[in-house]
């Protein structure tokens, strides 16, 4: 019998390689130059930072754009300065990347972990009022794969409760919301500039905002909390050294002249590639139409149903990978399941147990969230989406073939 599939010996639909990531060329080079050429490497002395913070603030459309040394810091800082502390609740949820609870836990205060819309794997709304107690302070959306959340939804329960929404969209940079650029509709956004990111200098971080208080708030704690007009030596709140150099903030204002461009290509390729898997039986992309009017497209998500391809959904990746499309499972440990929660070892942030006594993470239980990490969730990366029309045909051919010759699939 011939073989179809590439796993089993056939052809590959595709053997060309997608495109690299990062993008970077003369305007980059140029950028490191300048700031090294300057001698004024820090953020302290130089330009380059300043001009970056205004202009990503300015694009995302926020008045206030604070620039650290990585996202997980921007969300630590964004809970200080949003008063959380010893005793609190924070609402999070958890399909995501450690950071999004590791800082809360950072903070003193308590992750509290609500399950997933099934077919966005967003914090699901309806769940996130029963989740609210007294001890509840604040809310931390993930806009998932570059997805916008309901946050018109969040923020009505977030302003029944008087709670800080932080807005962690590490994968939505110039992602849109009913019109509006995620990041400054909540009372913060956190992003990350970390190598994989849609718009990256290998590490760092931004905190965006409207509300001038929360600015300055985090602005002190991000330069070791001085305050403006004061001395060197003067610090007047609890703060570090979180500042974003000046080599980053270079390649982050080249970087950002090409985001725009990325950003609309990253949405048509998505867009079709959308409606080319939806057609697929067994393969649920995505799902869109609750707000979004753009999607940032830092994955392209979907789900998959072994009981379609009657094969696990590792072998299901190998098929695809076999056949030239990379592809990854994602989160296959939801955060309530990782070993630093049901371990209960939060090294010196001990508020969650002094404060919360029986905290027992082995107990919590998120259905939709457990089915996507265990079976059923799985992405593609940002990168793939950056090429011609051909490549997405590529794509979706691949999966079409792997479906149409499921019954090649080894067990």
């Amino acid at each position: 019998m011939s073989k179809h599939l590439a796993i089993c010996g056939g052809r590959p639909v595709r053997t060309n390689p997608f495109p690299a990531w990062p993008v970077y060329g003369k305007p980059e080079e140029q950028a490191l130059l300048r700031v090294l050429h300057t001698g004024k490497w820090g953020r302290i002395d130089g330009e380059e930072t300043a001009t970056f913070e205004r202009r990503f603030a300015e694009y995302q459309g926020a008045k206030h754009g604070i620039a650290v040394v990585n996202g997980t810091v921007s969300l630590r800082l964004a809970l200080i300065a949003g008063g959380i502390k010893a005793g609190d609740e924070v609402l999070v949820p958890p399909f995501t990347f450690l950071a999004t609870a590791s800082a809360v836990l950072e903070a003193n205060a308590t992750p509290v972990f609500v399950d997933l819309e099934p077919d966005t794997y967003n914090i699901d709304p309806a769940l996130l009022e029963q989740a609210i107690t007294p001890r509840t302070k604040a809310i931390i959306p993930v806009h998932l794969a570059g997805l916008p959340a309901d946050m018109e939804a969040i923020m009505a329960i977030a302003e029944r409760h008087g709670l800080l929404v932080i807005e962690d969209a590490a994968h939505a940079h110039g992602a849109e919301y009913k019109g509006r650029r995620v990041g400054a509709i909540g009372h913060v956004g956190s992003f990350s500039f970390q190598s994989s990111k849609n718009l990256c200098c290998g590490e760092g971080g931004i905190i965006v905002t409207n509300d001038d208080r929360l600015y300055e708030a985090c602005k002190s704690a991000h330069n070791c909390g001085r305050v403006p007009g004061g001395a060197w030596y003067d610090h007047h709140h609890m703060g570090g050294n979180y500042r974003l150099g000046e080599f980053q903030a270079g390649i982050l204002n080249a970087q950002l002249d090409r985001l725009e461009e990325q950003c609309r290509r990253r949405e048509e390729n998505g867009r079709y590639l959308h409606e080319r898997l939806s057609r697929v039986p067994g393969i649920r992309p995505q799902a869109r139409g609750k707000g979004e009017s753009r999607h940032g497209y830092h994955l392209f998500v979907f789900r998959y149903d072994e009981s379609v391809f009657g094969v696990p959904r590792a072998r299901f990746l190998k098929a695809l990978e076999a056949e030239g499309v990379p592809a990854s499972p994602g989160y296959v440990v939801p955060l309530h399941r990782q070993p630093m929660f049901t371990n209960q070892d939060f090294g010196p942030y001990t508020a969650p147990l002094d404060t919360h006594p029986g905290l027992d993470y082995r107990k919590v239980s998120l259905p939709v969230c457990e089915r996507a990490s265990s079976s059923e969730g799985a992405w593609l990366y940002q990168s793939v989406l950056l090429g011609p029309r051909s490549d997405i045909d590529d794509i979706a051919t691949a999966f079409e073939k792997i479906y149409q010759h499921r019954a090649e699939l080894p067990a």
